[in-house]
C-alpha cells in the first residue's frame, strides 16, 4: 500500500519506518529541510531503540522522505497525520492538525482515485469528524465518504520501546467514516495477523485513546498519594505494601504450573515522583478540558493531575530532613529524561525538582545517559555542572537524587560503597534495595 505520513516527529517517523519495515512504501512529509536530511542520512532525530536500524535499512527503498507534501498525498492511497496536538493551558491546540488538513485537502483536488485520510494525531472525542473532515471537504471541494475518506487511528506506543511496540502491538485500533475508509485501514493493518483489532467509529476510536493514558495516570496517581501518607504516618515502607497488594490473584494470577504471571499494568502501581512525556500529563489536561466544555466537571482526573504536578516537591522535602539548608550542597541528579530508554524531557519531574533546588541555593550537577545534551536548551537559565558518567556525578555529592530509574543507576550502591564520605540517597523511583546505602530516602518510606 502507498502511504503519506504527515509529520516527522515521534509517531510519525517510528510509523513510518514500521510500516515501510512491514512491507509498505512509505513517504515521510515535514517542513523541516534540515530535519529531513538528517533523517535521509540515517540519523534519528529521537532517541529511540531501533529506530535507526530501521531508517538505515529501508530509506532509498520502501522509505523516502520529502517536503512536498501535495506530492506525497497525490502518489499515496492513503495519508496518515501525525502531527503534534500541544496542551495550550486551555484546551487542545489543534492548529497544526487544521493546518495539515487544509494542505491535504488542496491535495486532494488534484486526486483522480479514492483517498483515505487517517488522523493519528492524538485529538479529543469529535475533532476527526467536527474538524478534520468539514476542512478537507472545504479545501478539497470534494464529499468525504464519495470521493475520499476519514479514519481515526489512533497510536499506543511507548516511548523507549515505541518500535517494538509498533511492530508487536497488543491492540489495534481504527475508526472510519465510512465502509472505503474502513476497507482501507483493513488493508494497511493486514500485515499485522493474529491482533485483536477494534474497529469503530472515530469518535470511539478518540475516546479510547484518551481513556487508555488516564487510567494510567489515575494507577500512578493513586500509588502516589498513598505512599506520601505512608510516608508521614512513619514506620511503612511502600514499597512493602504495594508487594503485598500485587499478589492479590486479580492482579497477578498464578497459573496451572503455580508461576504467578505479573501484568505490565502492576508496574504502574508503584510510588515514584510522578510522570512525564509528551502524553500522559497532555491527555490528562485535555481531557479535564473537554470534559469542562461539555459540562463535566472530572474532579478524579482533576485530582489525579494535582497530585502529580506536586509529587516532584516531594523529592526535594525528602533532601531538606537530612539538611538545615542545601545552599551550598552538592546534589547530583540522576535522570533528566521523563523515562528510561528517551531523551524526552517534557513534563519530566526533572525540570522541578531542579527549579526547586537552585531556589534553595544546592549546587547542582546532573546526569542523564541519553538527555544530557537535550536539558541544557531546557534549563539554559540554571547553573549546572553536566556529568558524562554516573561515577563523575556523584564523586563529590552530598546527596544523590534518582529521577528516571535508568538501569545503569542500578550499580550506584557499588559506588557509595567506595566513597569515604558516602552521600545521602533520595530515591525517586524505589529502584534500589534501602538497605544498600548508610544514607537513603525513598518516595513512600
Amino acid at each position: 500500500m502507498r502511504i503519506a505520513v504527515i509529520g516527522t516527529g515521534y509517531v510519525g517517523l517510528v510509523s513510518g519506518a514500521c510500516l515501510a519495515d512491514k512491507g509498505h512504501e512509505v513517504v515521510c512529509v515535514d517542513q523541516d529541510a534540515a530535519k529531513l536530511a538528517r533523517i535521509e542520512a540515517g540519523d534519528a532525530p529521537i532517541h529511540e531503540r531501533g529506530l535507526e536500524a530501521l531508517l538505515q535499512r529501508h530509506l532509498g527503498g520502501r522509505l523516502r522522505v520529502s517536503g512536498d507534501l501535495a506530492g506525497a498525498v497525490g502518489r499515496s492511497e492513503l495519508s496518515l497525520l501525525t502531527v503534534g496536538t500541544p496542551f495550550d493551558g486551555k484546551a487542545i491546540d489543534v492548529r497544526y492538525v487544521r493546518a495539515a488538513s487544509g494542505e491535504v485537502g488542496r491535495a486532494l483536488r488534484r486526486c483522480d482515485g479514492f483517498h483515505t485520510v487517517v488522523v493519528k494525531s492524538t485529538v479529543v472525542p469529535g475533532t476527526t469528524d467536527g474538524v478534520v473532515r468539514p476542512l478537507l471537504e472545504q479545501a478539497s471541494g470534494k464529499r468525504a465518504g464519495v470521493e475520499f475518506g476519514v479514519g481515526m487511528n489512533p497510536e499506543f506506543l511507548r516511548e523507549g520501546s515505541a518500535v517494538a511496540d509498533f511492530m508487536d502491538p497488543d491492540r489495534i485500533v481504527y475508526g472510519a467514516s465510512d465502509p472505503r475508509a474502513l476497507a482501507a485501514l483493513d488493508e494497511l493493518y493486514a500485515v499485522f495477523p493474529g491482533v485483536d483489532v477494534v474497529r469503530t467509529t472515530n469518535k470511539t476510536a478518540e475516546m479510547i485513546k484518551y481513556t487508555a493514558n488516564c487510567l494510567l495516570a489515575t494507577l500512578i496517581s493513586f500509588s502516589n498519594e498513598l505512599a506520601n501518607l505512608a510516608s508521614e504516618l512513619g514506620e511503612l515502607d511502600f514499597v512493602e505494601v504495594m508487594r503485598a497488594v500485587h499478589l492479590d490473584r486479580r492482579l497477578s494470577p498464578r497459573l496451572e504450573d503455580g508461576r504467578r504471571l505479573v501484568p505490565g499494568v502492576t508496574s504502574y502501581l508503584e510510588a515514584g515522583c510522578g510522570f512525564g512525556g509528551g502524553c500522559l500529563p497532555k491527555d490528562l489536561k485535555a481531557l479535564i478540558a473537554h470534559g469542562r466544555q461539555a459540562g463535566q466537571p472530572m474532579e478524579l482526573l482533576r485530582s489525579v493531575s494535582r497530585i502529580n504536578e506536586s509529587q516532584p516537591g516531594r523529592l526535594t522535602a525528602l533532601l531538606k530532613r537530612h539538611f538545615e539548608s542545601l545552599r551550598g550542597c552538592r546534589v547530583a541528579v540522576l535522570g533528566l529524561a521523563f523515562k528510561p530508554g528517551t531523551s524526552d524531557m517534557r513534563e519530566t519531574p526533572a525540570v522541578p525538582l531542579i527549579r526547586s533546588l537552585d531556589r534553595e541555593g544546592a549546587s547542582i550537577v546532573a546526569y542523564d545517559p541519553a538527555a544530557n545534551e537535550e536539558a541544557r536548551g531546557w534549563l539554559s537559565d540554571v547553573a549546572i555542572d553536566y556529568a558524562a558518567s554516573l561515577e563523575e556525578a556523584v564523586r563529590d555529592a552530598e546527596a544523590v537524587v534518582i529521577v528516571t530509574a535508568w538501569p545503569e543507576f542500578s550499580k550506584l550502591g557499588q559506588i557509595v560503597s567506595a566513597m569515604a564520605s558516602p552521600p545521602l540517597v533520595v530515591d525517586g523511583r524505589r529502584m534500589l534495595e534501602r538497605r544498600a546505602f548508610p544514607r537513603y530516602e525513598g518516595i513512600g518510606l
